[in-house]
This record gives structure tokens, C-alpha cells and sequence, in this order.
């Protein structure tokens, strides 16, 4: 399967997931297949099981090796091991080949269902029972023909396996400020929420964080309202949204044309901090009117402009952020 990018309109609230499934086996010893999903705009293709070359130093076994498939090596995960399964192995097993955070890998399946396109609404967020099954990888759950499907934290996944790919600021630059600027940010990952506030707050931001687009957007209607009653500006409550792209109940695209449409919200500074900032995806972003769209774990690039914008954004007018709000 190579990538189609099906969906043309951006903003709707909509994406489409590939399912495919794993032949595990149960502590009782009864066979059953487990569906799992993720985005399409992940997956470069879909292919049948290489020939795999072990890799010296792996430091968990659910890296089986790697390949070469047209003069890049990719690694390979198998992703039950990574999920704690016990799986069977199929006969003909398929490769899903990926890419985000501008890399490469590839995960090892059982079998490939289909691609389903749906709404985020109808995707809801884990609970902690189910996360904690999953190895804190699953970051939704959607019911598609009567089956449940867990959408797979990928990025997680490839973090985990390669601690040098996870967020940090440079250590080279001087990050004390006294701005007191005022980010939203709004990510469904709870490690990644937890992160970036704390190195965002390093960086000199008073950070606030929620789960999801909805919550987000339910967020800024609240400021919103605070702001006209009290007759201030949208500024001194909130100087810029940080979302991510991919989050259950409204995405990123949704959420950043909402606020673009919205008269007293339309000018904060939007960033796009997401794994699905690349350049052939990037349009989106700039379909729905985000400032700047950022990769992750380019935490550095993240403040640096998000300051930048800010500056630009408020340069011309009379702002000066406020401790009288504290949320």
C-alpha cells in the first residue's frame, strides 16, 4: 500500500486509520485476534516480511533487525513483543512501514484489515487500565464494525526504544527570561503534556495543559468569556497555543480553524508541535492557518518561535503580561 492522502479537505475533524491485527494468544491459552489502527499519514506503505539483518547492540528484543528497502535501513519492531503479547506466528506476517518524527521504522503485524476513515469525535481516550495493558502506548480507542480498535502510540514507542530521540532544550542557549508569556498547550500524550510544560516553564513560559483539541478549544471559549466581561485584551490571559495534531475528540486542524474563525481568538499565535510535520504534509497546516508547524521533539525551535511570534504578533500594540490571571 503505498500513500494515497485520501483526504484532500483539511480542518474537518476527520482522518483515516489503517487496521490491521495480531494473532495473540491468552493467559488462558485461547486464540483471538487484537486490532490496533493508526494514522494513514504515517504510513509510507505496506509490504510483505523482508529478509532481516540482526543488529548489534539492541537494547530490547522486540527489535528484530533491520532492512534495506530501497537504499535505507530500516528498523524493525515486532509489535507484539512491544505490547507484552503473546502472538502466532501467520504464514504471510506484513510490515508497516512508517515515518514521523522525521523517521523511518517499520512494525511487524500479523495482517492488515483496511483503511476506515472517521471522525476524532468518534475516537476516545484510553483508560488507565487499558494504557497500562498496553504498555502506555495506546493514545485512543474507536469501535469500527463492531470490533474495538486501539490506536498505537507509535512515537512512543520509537522514544522509548531510542531515549536520544525524546524532548530536551540546548543546553547552549540562555533560556532565563523574565517575558512571563503564557502558552496553552494541548497535546493527548500525558508524557509529552508533562514534558514540554516542564521545559517550556524552563524556557520562561507559565504553561497550561490539556488533553485534546476539545478541551482546548473549551479552554480558549472560557478565556474568552472571562476576558470580555472583565474588558481586557485576549493577551493577558493567553499569548499562544501550542496543539498537537493528532488528538481524540477534535485534532489539531480542527481546533486551529476554529479559533482562525472566531473574531476575538483569531489572532493568538498557533503552533503545530506534532510528529506529522513534514514536508509532505505540511500544507495542511498552512491550510487552516497555523503560524508555524514544528516537529517534534524540536523543543528548542518550539519556544524560540513561539517568543518570536509572540513578539511579532503584540509588537504595535500595548501588551504587557499580567500576573493578575492565574487560570
Amino acid at each position: 500500500m503505498s500513500q494515497t492522502n485520501i483526504l484532500l479537505e483539511t480542518g474537518t475533524n476527520e482522518l483515516e486509520i489503517v487496521e490491521f491485527f495480531l494473532d495473540e494468544v491468552g493467559k488462558d491459552g485461547e486464540r483471538y485476534q487484537g486490532y490496533y489502527g493508526v494514522n494513514v499519514a504515517k504510513v509510507l506503505e505496506i509490504i510483505r516480511l523482508p529478509k532481516i539483518t540482526e543488529m548489534p547492540e539492541v537494547n530490547h528484543p522486540s527489535v528484530l533487525g533491520a532492512f534495506n528497502q530501497r537504499s535505507h535501513i530500516i528498523p524493525l519492531v515486532d509489535l507484539a513483543l512491544w505490547l507484552g503479547k503473546k502472538s502466532l506466528r501467520t504464514e504471510a506476517p506484513k510490515v508497516v512501514v512508517t515515518e514521523f518524527n522525521q523517521i523511518t521504522s517499520a512494525f511487524l503485524v500479523s495482517g492488515v484489515t483496511r483503511i476506515h476513515r472517521i471522525s476524532w469525535e468518534e475516537v476516545e481516550q484510553p483508560n488507565k487500565y487499558v494504557a497500562a495493558l498496553s504498555n502506555n502506548s495506546i493514545t485512543g480507542v474507536v469501535k469500527l464494525e463492531g470490533r474495538i480498535v486501539f490506536i498505537l502510540d507509535l512515537e512512543k514507542i520509537v522514544a522509548d526504544l531510542n531515549p536520544a530521540l525524546g524532548l530536551r532544550l540546548d543546553d547552549t542557549i540562555d533560556w532565563t527570561s523574565d517575558d512571563g508569556y503564557r502558552a496553552l498547550v494541548a497535546d493527548d500524550s500525558a508524557l509529552v503534556r508533562e514534558m514540554l510544560k516542564d521545559l517550556m516553564t524552563k524556557a520562561g513560559f507559565k504553561v497550561e495543559t490539556v488533553n485534546n483539541g476539545r478541551e482546548a478549544w473549551d479552554r480558549l471559549k472560557s478565556i474568552k468569556a472571562k476576558a470580555e466581561e472583565e474588558s481586557n485584551p485576549l493577551w493577558d490571559y493567553v499569548n499562544v497555543l501550542v496543539t498537537d495534531i493528532e488528538m481524540p475528540m477534535m485534532d489539531g486542524h480542527n481546533l486551529t480553524k476554529r479559533v482562525r474563525e472566531d473574531a476575538f481568538l483569531k489572532d493568538i499565535p498557533i503552533i503545530m508541535f506534532s510528529s506529522l510535520i513534514t514536508d509532505r504534509l505540511r500544507h495542511k497546516g498552512d491550510a487552516v492557518g497555523a503560524d508555524e508547524q514544528v516537529s517534534k521533539p524540536e523543543v528548542s525551535r518550539l519556544a524560540i518561535r513561539a517568543k518570536e511570534l509572540i513578539q511579532e504578533r503584540m509588537s504595535g500594540k500595548s501588551f504587557v503580561p499580567t500576573a493578575a490571571y492565574e487560570g
